[in-house]
C-alpha cells in the first residue's frame, strides 16, 4: 500500500468521523433549539434554522475540497501525462498496450501507431489511446535523472526486440557443436 492511498483512507475516515460527530451534536442542538423555539418568538427559531444550515455547509465544503485534492486532481494529472505520452511517441520507442502487447514503434500516424512484436517481427496497427506505457521514454527519463541532465537533452536510443526464437536456435547450435 503506497503512502498516497494510506493518506486518502485516513483522511476519508477522519472526515467521516468528524461529519458523524457534528451531525450527532447538531441533532441534539436542533432538539434544544426546537424546545427553545416553542418558548421564544418566531424570529429566534428562524435564526437557529439558518445557523444550522450554515453549520452543515462548512463540513460539506471541507469534504468536497478534500475529495478534490485526494482523488480528482491526481487522476486529472495522470490522464494529462498519459495523453502527452501518447502524442509524443517516436519511431523506435518500446511501448506496452492496454492488453499487454509489447512492441517497438515502426511508424506513427495521426491516430494510429504500427508496432512490431515478437521474434517473427509481426506488425500490428493500433490506436494511440490503446498505448498505456512508453518503456523507452521511461528509461530515458531515468538515465537523464541519473546523469543529472534534463529529459529533453537525453539522447534517443532505440530499443531492441527480444528474439526468443533466435536465442533458442543459438543455444541448440551450441549444444550440437559441443556434442560433436
Amino acid at each position: 500500500m503506497n503512502i498516497k492511498k494510506l493518506i486518502s483512507i485516513v483522511s476519508a475516515a477522519a472526515s467521516t468521523a468528524a461529519m458523524a460527530g457534528y451531525t450527532a451534536m447538531t441533532a441534539f442542538a436542533d432538539e434544544v433549539a426546537a424546545a427553545d423555539a416553542a418558548s421564544s418568538s418566531q424570529d429566534t427559531a428562524q435564526m437557529g434554522a439558518g445557523a444550522s444550515l450554515g453549520g452543515m455547509l462548512i463540513p460539506l465544503a471541507i469534504m468536497f475540497a478534500l475529495l478534490y485534492f485526494v482523488a480528482i486532481r491526481p487522476q486529472k494529472k495522470r490522464d494529462r501525462e498519459l495523453k502527452e505520452m501518447q502524442e509524443n511517441l517516436q519511431v523506435g520507442d518500446e511501448v506496452v498496450t492496454g492488453g499487454g502487447i509489447v512492441g517497438i514503434v515502426v511508424s506513427v500516424g495521426e491516430d494510429t501507431v504500427v508496432i512490431e512484436t515478437g521474434g517473427a517481427k509481426h506488425k500490428l496497427r493500433i490506436k494511440n489511446w490503446a498505448i498505456t506505457e512508453n518503456v523507452t521514454a521511461a528509461e530515458r527519463i531515468k538515465e537523464a535523472k541519473a546523469s543529472g541532465k534534463s529529459s529533453s537533452s537525453a539522447k534517443l536510443e532505440s530499443a531492441a526486440i527480444v528474439d526468443d526464437d533466435a536465442d533458442d536456435k543459438k543455444s541448440k547450435k551450441k549444444k550440437d557443436d559441443e556434442e560433436e
